[in-house]
């Protein structure tokens, strides 16, 4: 004989009174295809947070499966961009309008993009770690895009230290003797001649910024560009030994300590258009030290992001 099955959180109160900031689930695992300005819509492996505030004070809880089902219906019949993900928010809210007005989700994923090397124009794959939040707070929305982008850096101490270093094998080799140019030029492709080498680290930009709803499709390709040719350091993909080489070059004549990395950056960034926020951190994961140094900014706009 059919019955009814029990609806505890519809039915019962909650054993201690009490609002609660955040209920939901955090890391729900789903496909989803992604709309990135400049890109085909692509397919990510998303890991996913939902969350939605509980008003009610003796409320028992949430009902957890409709924001699950409303993340299920966008990765089996949507696209991922600002106007969806506006529509999530707001379905997460109208599915709980006696219990909830607030609504965040999280979508962290790697998006790949094919990047060209420095000198060979061979193509490789390069993965960058990016994250969306949408937050609706009682009538405020924000939307909030994430990237983590590597890249190398050469301390210019270290650099300057070397040099010296070279000055002085330099003069230790021909001090007494008279100079040749063709002997310079030998000694010089030796290891005697290039007696010391700076110390360079891989280093990761984090970058933040708050979308304005002028966009729709993710900026994502943009703001990776936007950081690359700003730090002119960017990790490579495909590498043939030209872009090796290219790679040595630049690194050569884009000395950086952690806060002229992030200077650059900060200049870039506040003469781009499109965002309304922005908060950067540049990590130097340093090979000298086993600390990391690491410098933090922010745009500076009067209740935005703090560093």
């Amino acid at each position: 004989m059919p019955t009814t099955m029990p609806d505890i959180a519809n039915h019962t109160t909650a054993q201690t009174e009490g609002t609660l900031d955040w209920v939901g689930m955090s890391n729900i695992e789903m496909p989803m295809m992604v709309a990135s300005k400049g890109q085909s819509e692509r397919m990510v492996s998303a890991h996913i947070d939902a969350f939605v505030n509980l008003k009610e004070a003796q409320a028992k809880g949430i009902h957890m499966s409709r924001l699950y089902l409303l993340l299920d219906e966008l990765s089996t019949s949507d696209v991922l961009n600002y106007q969806s993900l506006v529509t999530l928010l707001d379905g997460f809210i109208s599915s709980h309008s006696d219990l909830s007005d607030q609504a965040k989700v999280t979508f962290n994923f790697d998006y790949h993009l094919r990047r060209k090397s420095l000198i060979s124009g061979k193509e490789g794959w390069k993965a960058y770690p990016t994250t969306l939040v949408g937050h609706f707070n009682q009538g405020k929305l924000d939307i909030e895009m994430s990237i983590d982008v590597p890249y190398s850096s050469t301390c210019p101490c270290s650099a300057a230290l070397a040099r010296q270093l070279i000055q002085k094998a330099f003069q230790d080799k021909f001090n007494d003797t008279n100079v040749d140019l063709d002997s310079i030029h030998e000694w010089l492709g030796t290891t005697e001649g290039i007696v010391a080498t700076p110390h360079s680290q891989r280093s990761v930009a984090q970058v933040k910024v708050k979308l304005n709803s002028e966009i729709n499709d993710f900026p994502i390709t943009d703001l990776v560009n936007l950081i690359e040719n700003s730090l002119k350091t960017p990790v490579q993909a495909a590498v043939k030994r030209e872009d090796e080489q290219e790679f040595a070059r630049l690194n050569g004549q884009n000395l950086m300590f952690c806060e002229d990395a992030a200077r650059r950056l900060q200049y870039s960034m506040n003469q781009a258009e499109g965002y309304d926020d922005f908060w950067l951190r540049i990590n130097h994961l340093e090979s000298l030290h086993a600390h990391d140094a690491v410098s933090v900014t922010t745009k500076g706009i009067a209740g935005g992001y703090q560093p």
